[in-house]
């Protein structure tokens, strides 16, 4: 294999043209003699993308007022009264601070029509190349589709898009953006806020003073100080909670796998796995997204491991906890109290048990209102919404943006390889420390500028983040998702023998700096090491450390180290099929006969954690890892 060669970071950085200029779409028009209707429609979408405050791209002023006949069409297109030339529209659907309003004012016309129901959106819409809205406002795909095309811009003023349709968006070129930052201390100093209220029972007290009573052996709290928190979430809000507890004297211990070590080293937080945590936690602080992996992450099974009698905080996402399964850690006294200011549903039920409970304080969603907090994500939003109408491609957006089919169709198998490959190395990553330095390398016959590896990088970085976070990673956003939680990835191009037709023959992730939960995943260099191809247009996980295997990644993957010898493959595949797991497929990359193997089996369904420990307990079977896709 020859000396990698680094891929070019000028090219790396190239924006990908989305728009044509207005004079090269009216002289494309004129040489091809198009339909006036197709030169409109080219003009509208170029206005709402190039054009701010009459003039055409920033800081090149717009030319003075012209004719322009387009040969063989039934119009004159005239500057003085063509809708190009004017300022973008903006619909804003919710209240919206001031200093928001003030912003967008200046570079478009501003439209405040609140409450408004869905046909009446839909009646609308169409009159708006961009919206805003907060999160009572659904956009859906009937929006996007009484468009008519014009919308190109959704804001939504706050963190969650779970009110607008992405895949809509996306299919219809729409740039979704939102506002991730602005709330940030809002939410911590909350968090506190309940924190103390829990530790003093303020609540409680201040409900039975009004109630008439003097009661103050009944509500004895319990001090902050030398108590340990564990903040569950090392983000933007974990680590300004984690500031402001060292303040209050706690040891501050957390669990994050993208959390930089210096950084919580520097404000003297120890990074522990979650076990761990929730071990020596006094005080529990939720600060995780909503996903797939962290949908009720606290239940039965994780209230088992606490320490009897902590309290719990939680201004994070209502889905992490089970709700069920907490009020019966706080009947058994497992969980001493809990403060909550968010839910499974909102708002709850007025009898709802969990609310109703004597050792639970709540609060309606407050997180990020604050005054404060409401102006600066008006500004964040204003901002982002003006920087997409310009055409540039915002750090905070949330969806993909239009890529030319072509690429999109040569490089389809291999998105999904390098998304598919990023899931799998991030769960093969153990230990508190987190994941730092990602190296991707690239095995291709092509010429270094005939591969744009943007998109591949992507699809690694959102399989590696996107397991543990509510971020959307697309094209637009990898680089900057991967910088804010402390990543480094690095690229680099093997040459390979073969034709230029596929674009490329491997890909492989390769993990520094970590441990591994599959010591077999360990490359001779030390790090967690996967590598992939396309077979027959299918992804297929192609070695695994040192070890060549050949297993399809239409499902999940179990991979187990064993001792090379007969019978293995039937007495695992026997297990599986006893729990009617159905095998995709199974392959085993060997040192050498009778001696190291690691069996890879494709799985189409989750096996139950009984029948992974009966795999486990074969006495040949030496490690084994069970990795979802």
């Amino acid at each position: 294999m020859g000396a990698p060669a680094q891929i070019s970071s000028a090219r790396a950085a190239r924006g990908i043209a989305i728009l044509e200029s207005p004079r090269s779409l009216l002289a494309g028009a004129r040489a091809a003699r198009i339909s006036s209707g197709a030169v409109a429609r080219k003009l509208g979408l170029v206005a709402t993308r190039h054009i701010l405050g009459g003039s055409l791209h920033r800081g090149v002023a717009a030319k003075p007022p012209c004719a322009i006949a387009v040969e063989g069409s039934d119009i004159s297109v005239r500057s003085q009264a063509i809708e190009v030339m004017s300022k973008p529209t903006v619909l804003v659907a919710e209240k919206l601070g001031e200093a928001g309003l003030e912003l967008l004012r200046k570079v478009a016309n501003v439209d405040c029509s609140y409450n408004l129901s869905p046909e009446d959106l839909c009646a609308k819409i169409s009159l708006c190349d961009a919206v805003i809205v907060r999160s009572g406002t659904k956009i859906t795909r009937e929006v996007f589709e009484a468009s008519n095309g014009r919308l190109k811009v959704v804001g939504r003023a706050g963190v969650g898009i779970d009110n607008v349709d992405l895949q809509a968006a996306t299919e219809m070129g729409c740039l979704v953006v939102n506002a991730p930052t602005a709330n940030t201390v809002a939410a911590a100093e909350h968090g506190i806020a309940l924190l103390a209220a829990l530790a003093r029972n303020v609540a409680q007290a201040n409900a039975s003073v009004k109630s008439g009573k003097w009661q103050r052996n009944k509500f004895t709290g319990v001090s902050l100080v030398d108590k340990t928190i564990a903040v569950l979430g090392f983000g933007k809000v974990g680590s300004e909670v984690a500031r402001r507890a060292k303040g209050l004297g706690m040891h501050v211990v957390a669990h994050d796998p993208y959390a930089p070590a210096d950084r919580a080293r520097a404000i003297g937080v120890e990074l522990v796995s979650f076990d761990e945590a929730l071990a020596r936690a006094d005080f529990i602080s939720l600060h995780m997204p909503l996903t797939p992996a962290t949908n009720k992450i606290f239940n039965d099974e994780t209230f088992a491991k606490v320490k009897k009698g902590v309290r719990i905080v939680n201004v994070a996402r209502g889905g992490v906890i089970d709700e069920n399964s907490l009020v019966r850690a706080l009947n058994s006294g497992i969980v001493a109290q809990a403060a909550l200011d968010v839910f499974t549903k909102e708002p709850p039920e007025k009898d709802d048990k969990l609310v109703q409970h004597e050792n639970v304080i709540v609060t309606p969603h407050l997180g990020a209102s604050t005054a404060e907090a409401q102006e600066g994500v008006a500004l964040e939003i204003a901002e982002a919404v003006v920087g997409a109408l310009q055409g540039e491609l915002a750090a905070t957006a949330v969806n993909a943006p239009m890529v030319p089919s072509e690429v999109l169709t040569e490089l389809a198998p291999y998105i999904t390889l390098a998304e598919r490959l990023g899931k799998l190395a991030v769960q093969l990553v153990a230990g508190g420390g987190g994941v730092k330095d990602i190296t991707i390398s690239y095995n291709s016959a092509r010429a270094p500028d005939d591969l744009d590896t943007r998109l591949l990088r992507a699809m690694i970085v959102k399989g590696l983040v996107e397991p543990v976070s509510d971020t959307h990673i697309n094209l637009v956003n990898a680089d900057y998702v991967a910088k804010q939680r402390g990543l480094r990835i690095s690229e680099e191009r093997h040459p390979a023998e073969g034709t230029e037709a596929a674009p490329l023959e491997s890909i492989e992730v390769r993990i520094a700096n970590v441990e591994s939960r599959f010591s077999s995943a360990m490359s001779d260099s030390g790090d967690v090491s996967l590598a992939g191809r396309i077979k027959d247009g299918v992804p297929h996980l192609s070695q695994v450390g040192s070890f060549s295997i050949d297993v399809s990644l239409e499902g999940s993957v179990i991979l187990c180290r064993q001792v090379d010898q007969p019978g293995m493959i039937g007495k695992v595949g026997g297990l599986l099929g006893d729990e009617n797991v159905n095998i995709s497929f199974m392959s085993v990359g060997r040192t050498s006969p009778r001696q190291k193997a690691v069996m890879a089996i494709g799985v189409d369904d989750e096996p139950s954690k009984e029948v992974l420990q009966k795999i486990g307990s074969i006495s040949a079977v030496e490690e084994l890892v069970f990795l979802k896709l």
